[in-house]
């Protein structure tokens, strides 16, 4: 399973999904343009001394991320899509999850954009909210929707007992730019 985020704005939510996809494992990927640098001290900060733990990967644009999404996998990416959305499709509480989903998620002030969730109209995935709210703030989606379709698919979830040890690399505190890998 895989963190996908489409042209995130806000540095404080993707450094949140970074120190999320330390904590469970999972691969976070960056669809550019950002809305921040990732030299920014927010995103830095955000995500703590855990950046060495995340596996970051940043695509220049969605094509890019496609590709490398398809590289090596036999299952279809359409089929691998869950397109986390406000607007429609299935609960989070009803959906299916395979333990090679892509869970993507759009921009804060824009979502997915509209041409993504035309072409994939069948993948779409909400969260329930309250009439007249209009959207919950991504890094809780994030969490919220990452656990529940890890649960739901089966992936092993982290086995701590609530102990915390030091990871070996937290003392470098790299930049989040520092661990980020580029696709081609």
């Amino acid at each position: 399973m895989e963190l996908l985020l489409v042209h995130p704005q806000i540095p404080h939510n993707t450094g949140c999904a970074a120190r999320l996809a330390a904590a469970t494992g999972l691969r976070l990927h960056l669809v550019e343009p950002l809305g921040f640098s990732l030299e920014d001290r927010y995103l830095k900060r955000a995500g703590l001394d855990y950046w060495p733990m995340v596996d970051l990967v940043v695509h220049k644009d969605w094509e890019q991320a496609t590709k490398f999404l398809q590289k090596d996998v036999e299952r279809p990416l359409e089929d691998r899509l869950r397109l986390f959305s406000a607007r429609g499709g299935e609960t989070l509480f009803d959906a299916k999850f395979e333990q090679d989903d892509i869970l993507v998620f759009g921009s804060e002030g824009q979502g997915l954009p509209a041409e993504l969730l035309a072409q994939y109209p069948n993948n779409r995935v909400y969260i329930p909210i309250r009439e007249g709210v209009r959207s919950l703030n991504l890094a809780n989606v994030v969490c919220l929707g990452a656990y529940t379709a890890m649960n739901r698919a089966g992936v092993p979830l982290p086995d701590n007992a609530g102990g915390h040890v030091r990871h070996e690399a937290a003392d470098a505190y790299p930049q989040p730019a520092d661990v980020a890998k580029r696709s081609n």
